[in-house]
């Protein structure tokens, strides 16, 4: 089956081949139902599709108007695109009839084109509209955030989500700049930062705590990905793979917590006289936790920071009489 691809959309893809191995579309897993939960510029979508069989079903999300219309380009009919946030999967497998999944994957985090483009805000290498909106035609924008929070949230959202230890001041030198002008561009806002950080790790930026922290705020990204991960696990056939990539620790623990909490249960007195059958059982398996090698990183210094964690969803005891 031939899959429509336009080149000006390709980018690297972090760790391609590795997430769709751990869905295991193999024997009759192959057509089956898969969710990619963060279409992006398709990578992963489409080399699904490649190993999807022809009875199969592919439903992607994405918020970014951009990535809708490169998935536009897909025109096969085992795919559909979604235009919403991944934490309606529920919703939208319930409106489609699906109960049940074979694969989940998410690919957290934000594109190198969204980076790249200076127009969406997301980076301060190169002066842009301060947007940081993952879906531009919802929600308020960094700078109108910005324009308005008080000093106690926007310290709170800077040390909470960029674990930045200079949040109260940089809140405090925000709020005094916007009492002169509007915080209106990326570079604006870096200055400010890096005119209040004076120290930071070699190498980073003063500014890379704060806009990730802002960024995942106004995309209510955690928020998101806690709804969504709860969601994957309630539709998992049994067997059935949760493959989730992340590319900063805040996703990254949540995701590890989430998997470790179904497959590790705790486990009561051996003394007590309680039967086999009703003792506590795993819902998921840990099945593996991976990093991109040295060559991918040299040939995509930004996939360095990737961990991709994968867990199958266990059968149900028999007692319990299915999921």
């Amino acid at each position: 089956m031939t899959l429509d691809v336009v080149a000006e959309f390709q980018h690297r893809t972090v760790l391609l081949d590795e997430a769709i191995e751990a869905l295991a579309l193999d024997g009759v897993r192959a057509d089956g139902v898969y969710v990619d939960g963060t279409f992006g510029r398709g990578g992963h979508s489409r080399k699904l599709l490649e190993q999807l069989g022809p009875n199969g079903r592919l439903i992607a999300f994405d918020k970014d108007l951009t990535a809708i219309a490169n998935a536009q380009t897909i025109t096969d009919p085992r795919f559909e695109i979604v235009h919403e946030s991944f934490a309606t999967l529920g919703a939208t497998l319930a409106a489609r009839g699906i109960t049940q999944v074979d694969g989940v994957l998410l690919d957290l985090g934000i594109s190198s084109p969204q980076v790249d483009d200076a127009s969406r805000g997301f980076s301060f290498r190169a002066d842009g509209p301060l947007d940081m909106r993952m879906d531009t035609t919802r929600g308020l924008s960094a700078a109108e955030w910005l324009a308005t929070e008080t000093a106690e949230i926007l310290e709170k959202v800077i040390r909470n989500y960029g674990e930045e230890r200079f949040a109260f001041q940089i809140a405090k030198a925000i709020v005094a700049r916007r009492a002169v002008e509007p915080i209106s561009s990326t570079r604006q806002l870096a200055a400010i930062v890096a005119s209040t950080v004076k120290t930071r790790e070699k190498g980073k930026d003063p500014a890379t705590r704060t806009f990730q922290a802002i960024r995942i705020f106004i995309n209510q990204e955690l928020e998101e990905l806690e709804v969504t991960l709860a969601q994957a696990y309630a539709h998992l056939a049994p067997q059935g793979r949760l493959v989730v990539i992340s590319f900063h620790s805040l996703e990254d623990r949540m995701v590890k917590q989430f998997m470790a909490s179904k497959a590790n249960v705790p486990q009561p007195d051996r003394r007590l006289p309680i039967r086999a059958v009703d003792l506590p059982q795993a819902e998921m398996k840990l099945l593996l936790k991976m990093k991109p090698s040295d060559a991918e990183i040299t040939a995509n210094p930004r996939s360095r920071s990737a961990v991709m964690r994968v867990a199958a969803r266990l059968p149900a005891p028999a007692s319990q009489g299915g999921i």
